[in-house]
């Protein structure tokens, strides 16, 4: 009699690769709708592959190369990223290192070849640790670190690579020469393929996310507005329902890859508005202050999910001051990120964030008054410290119209005025309405 229990266990064991498939289905689903750009690198890689697998076959150039020739199916494979400018920057690092290392361990190794082998061995293991001791130490300079680590790791390898070899000084540089050669013809392939095809600017996903994250403060702010200032008191009930409370979270963990994004968009040349040495060093300056004020959003959140506990009594007493500050202020970020998406300077967040410092001061002349005198101060501290948390908001965003305004100086954005330069005037007549549009040269 067949047993039931071991059935379904049979069942199980046999549904667990099915599942398994149609979870990493699911996953690679995911992962090209989140990115299309993913599924397109995918194929520029096995591209790039295919190209160094044919030109194997060209006669005499590469055929002469022999075994070497897999040192630029190794370089495609390690310098081919998904952006331009890390491609470059590994590109770069790559044949520099290798050329620079491979050429100080042939002439060291000829010196210490006229020492005999008891001194070639000697002077081989000093310079061996003397060299890569000292690049070694300069890994830890961050400056250097940031652009140029994965160069000083090659060169460290191919350093001790040939240093340690033990063929002799005439083979070792033909060998050094092919490899090198393998190298730059890799490095070009990848480039090349990362460049032409679809190409994927860090610089401009930098662009991107820190004026998305300009808009991100703008939507927190109204949303708070809106749900602070009622008198409905089931904030705290509903939060799963509100997005906004969660969408700028992203912000605060920001930092590391945006410094990263920055130093490789360095390596990128000119493309679309983006010149050569644009200023990514001030994007970092707008992220920071992007993220100061996201930390002051943070606390006001909290006291979002605790405004059920507080009177709205109290809360409508600096509903105008705050509800003012929190509105010009919207104002001034969403401009601020219509100059960053069009890449043209406006003096348009400047009035805005005037009246945000002048809503504040209105607000600090509240608070001197002592609205809620009498009043219990555990129910007076919640409201009181929203208060403050609005004044130094209206600095971090004046702060960050600041930086935006400094940016547009820097790259050279044109002036907002000349993207508009045409008018239209509708014109009706008997037959229906005609709009004439005229252009200004």
């Amino acid at each position: 009699m067949e047993n039931p229990g071991c059935t379904h266990a049979w069942r199980t064991l046999a549904e667990k690769p099915r599942t398994m498939l149609v979870n990493f289905t699911k996953m690679v689903v995911k992962l090209g709708k989140d990115d299309p750009r993913r599924i397109i690198h995918s194929f520029k890689f096995g591209f790039a592959l295919v190209l160094i697998s044919i030109l194997k076959y060209f006669r005499p150039s590469f055929y002469a190369f022999g075994d070497n020739i897999m040192w630029a199916v190794l370089t495609v494979v390690l310098v081919l990223e998904f952006s331009v400018g890390a491609t470059l920057g590994k590109g770069f690092n790559r044949v520099l290192a290798t050329g620079s290392a491979g050429a100080l361990a042939v002439a060291l190794r000829k010196i210490a070849s006229y020492s005999g082998d008891k001194g070639k061995l000697v002077l081989t293991s000093v310079t061996v640790f003397f060299v890569a001791g000292t690049v070694t130490f300069m890994r830890f300079s961050p400056r250097l670190k940031a652009r140029y680590d994965y160069g000083m790791i090659i060169f460290i390898l191919t350093f001790c690579l040939v240093s340690l070899s033990e063929n002799s000084e005439n083979d070792l540089l033909e060998v050094a020469q092919e490899r090198l050669l393998t190298i730059i013809i890799g490095s070009c392939i990848a480039i090349t393929v990362c460049i032409c095809i679809f190409p994927v600017w860090i610089g401009q996903d930098l662009h991107n996310q820190i004026a998305s994250n300009v808009v991100k403060l703008a939507e927190f702010l109204e949303g708070f507005r809106d749900e602070y200032f009622n008198n409905l008191e089931n904030t705290a009930e509903a939060e799963n329902d509100k997005p906004f409370l969660h969408r700028y979270e992203s912000i605060l963990s920001s930092k590391t890859s945006e410094e990263t994004m920055a130093v490789l968009a360095r390596w990128e040349p000119c493309h679309g508005r983006f010149r050569f040495r644009h200023p990514w060093n001030q994007y970092l300056k707008i992220g920071n202050q992007i993220r100061l004020c996201a930390y002051k959003i943070k606390a006001l959140s909290v006291f979002l999910l605790r405004s059920d506990t507080t009177p709205y009594e109290f809360r409508s007493r600096i509903e105008e001051p705050c509800t003012n500050i929190i509105m010009e202020s919207v104002k001034a970020l969403k401009e601020s990120s219509v100059i960053l998406k069009n890449m043209a300077k406006s003096p348009m967040p400047n009035p805005h964030v005037a009246n945000a410092k002048n809503a504040a001061e209105s607000l600090k002349s509240v608070l001197r008054t002592n609205p809620w005198e009498g009043a219990d101060h555990l129910e007076i501290i919640p409201v009181a410290t929203v208060a403050s948390l609005l004044i130094d908001l209206v600095f971090c965003v004046e702060k960050i119209c600041e930086a935006v305004d400094e940016l547009a100086n820097l790259a050279n954005f044109v002036p907002s005025e000349l993207l508009h330069r045409g008018t239209v005037q509708p014109i009706s007549d008997n037959d229906g309405s005609v709009h004439v549009i005229s252009i200004a040269e």
